[in-house]
């Protein structure tokens, strides 16, 4: 499960930019959380808090009961993060890569040996497995940034942007190998701009706009509160809504 807080983060030398602000909501675990929103909204940088890579100015969140800044290690022991660089060492091969993640998180021997092997027949990448990962299509590295994510088994699973850049056949199985995590009981945050992969896969959405939860919910609830025909219709719905809110605070103030 993940918990978040009234989360903050700010940028700029006074703190101008607010890229997260007072974002508060729960991912629970067997679930696929959606993260909506259109560029800039913080999506990205809400990941990196939670991935532990930033550290938020206010607010807390804890994942699988350990605080993101108290205790960072054990955070890191319990997530997987999945993001859209992919970030593979173009000189190892595909096995290589997987086994070296999975020395850093501690497992070797039988338990990486077999750990390895599983994954490797799940994602089929059996025929890559000793091949280097320069010159790997996007499809390709993104079963192999899977893989290497998943090396220590972790209950709680940040993807940002994992569809960009796949074929549909790639993205075919993405999606079916998160919907097989999710009943797993694993918890999975899915952060992306693609309404469709959002709608087939995520469980409960949440709409970020300028740093903002705007709106949380499913794709129906959306789509009914603003009687809409699609989630993207909806979408913009609730953007365009929240920004005429946002005009009219301004104008009173």
């Amino acid at each position: 499960m993940i918990e978040l807080t009234h989360l903050c983060k700010h940028f700029g030398k006074r703190g101008e930019i607010r890229a997260v602000a007072d974002v508060s909501f729960c991912a629970p675990a067997g679930q696929i959380t959606g993260l909506l929103g259109p560029n800039g909204a913080g999506k990205t940088t809400l990941l990196r808090m939670l991935s532990t890579l930033l550290a938020p100015d206010k607010g807390h969140a804890r994942i699988a009961g350990f605080d993101i800044v108290a205790e960072r290690q054990q955070v890191r022991r319990h997530i997987g993060v999945l993001s859209d660089t992919r970030g593979l060492y173009p000189r190892l091969s595909a096995i290589e890569n997987i086994a070296y993640y999975g020395s850093l998180y501690g497992l070797s021997g039988r338990a990486l040996d077999e750990r390895i092997a599983l994954l490797l027949e799940t994602l089929d990448l059996q025929a890559l497995a000793h091949r280097k990962t320069e010159g790997f299509s996007q499809g390709e590295r993104m079963k192999v940034a899977i893989a290497r994510a998943l090396i220590h088994d972790p209950p709680v699973i940040l993807l940002d942007e994992p569809t960009n850049g796949l074929d549909v056949m790639s993205v075919r199985l993405l999606r079916g190998f998160l919907r097989a995590l999710r009943d797993q009981g694993k918890c999975l945050i899915f952060s992306s701009h693609v309404m469709s992969e959002v709608a087939n896969l995520c469980d409960t959405i949440m709409v970020l706009n300028h740093g903002r939860l705007i709106a949380q919910g499913t794709a129906d609830n959306f789509r009914e509160k603003t009687a809409q025909a699609s989630l993207e219709d909806a979408f913009f719905a609730l953007l365009e809504n929240d920004e005429q809110s946002g005009k009219q605070q301004r104008n009173a103030a």
